[in-house]
């Protein structure tokens, strides 16, 4: 099948998945489970930002495994490789190339002011290294070599998207017309789900309770459990209210997943204690995230099937990859191979 010509008119998305832990209930709701509907619309690219992630120090056979999951993870979370382009960053050497031309664009100043340069370093302040600092620069060079339409962007991103427009900017300022300026792509809003412990902030991985969040991966006496023990109040009446976060919370979950009004939901549970809430919440987010497990388990035990997409994904991103850094090449004066 050629992606290039069936899919021409679609508008390009792509997006880098940091191969480092597993999505979260929160995650799951909020985006990824609209990611199958998106790749009929828009041409998807997605790629796990390996190299993104060495500027962390991580075991390498570590860093081989998760770099391994992510990818099983985003096919198993409806991601058709037949549709949308899902690859390893590594895999397409251009990018490293690419990320060095996009350095020399780069204004020291402008890398310098970057806010998540400044927080990583002051949580890591005993391994503040160059990449860290060129993060940007090469997070620019992956998204022009795609000459991508649009970037999901979380509100930590957006910053890094602005350079990407102003390093594109000035490249084709100096070199003549060569990059697409990307926009920010705002989906429809999901549920925001919050956290099962403290349902007044946002449900992280990064949270130290295991009990405050759902990873898509839990098993489902572990999702039982972790909604069982799950924050509300002592009213025990099922409706939302301000005053109400973790019975909201959980009813916003139990709505994103059965396509129920809040208002029918406050209906199904009236007269209901919250144990009984709390288990028909469990059991809809179990039953929801079951073929997920399941399909990601099946693919991550099929080593051969995982080699083969990743092989595929590779040669297809690096062909499209390689029209725009010969580009590049050219304009920048870069005597090209004969």
């Amino acid at each position: 099948m050629d992606h290039t010509e069936t899919t021409e008119k679609k508008k390009i998305i792509l997006s880098g998945i940091q191969p480092t832990g597993v999505f979260t209930l929160g995650n799951y709701l909020g985006a990824v489970k609209n990611w199958h509907e998106m790749q009929e619309e828009y041409l998807c690219y997605y790629f796990i930002a390996d190299l993104h992630s060495l500027t962390i120090h991580m075991e390498a056979a570590k860093r081989r495994a998760q770099t391994r999951e992510a990818f099983a993870l985003l096919l198993a979370c409806g991601i058709d490789p037949e549709k949308s382009l899902v690859f390893v960053q590594s895999h397409n050497k251009f990018h490293a190339e690419m990320g060095w031309i996009m350095d020399c664009c780069s204004q020291f100043g402008e890398l310098s002011r970057m806010t998540q340069f400044k927080d990583k370093s002051a949580k890591h302040p005993d391994n503040i290294n160059a990449g860290l600092f060129t993060y940007p620069a090469l997070m620019a060079g992956d998204i022009l070599l795609y000459q991508a339409d649009y970037v999901p962007v979380g509100a930590d991103q957006t910053q890094h998207l602005e350079f990407t427009r102003d390093v594109a900017t000035r490249f084709n300022h100096n070199y003549g017309e060569t990059f697409k300026l990307p926009e920010g792509y705002f989906p429809k809003a999901g549920a925001r789900v919050m956290s099962l412990q403290d349902p007044t902030s946002k449900m992280s991985k990064s949270d130290e309770n295991p009990k405050a969040t759902i990873s898509i991966l839990d098993e489902e006496n572990v999702i039982m459990k972790k909604f069982k023990a799950a924050v509300t109040d002592s009213e025990a009446s099922v409706h939302a209210s301000e005053d109400k976060p973790g019975v909201t919370n959980l009813m916003t979950i139990y709505s994103a997943i059965t396509g129920k009004t809040m208002e029918a939901v406050t209906k199904e549970f009236a007269g209901c204690g919250y144990g009984d809430f709390k288990e028909a919440v469990g059991t809809a987010v179990a039953d929801e995230l079951r073929p997920v497990r399941e399909e990601y388990k099946r693919i991550l035990d099929d080593r051969a099937y995982l080699d083969s997409e990743m092989k595929k994904g590779a040669e297809r991103a690096t062909a499209i990859a390689s029209r725009t850094l010969t580009k590049v090449k050219k304009r920048v004066g870069l005597l090209l191979e004969s």
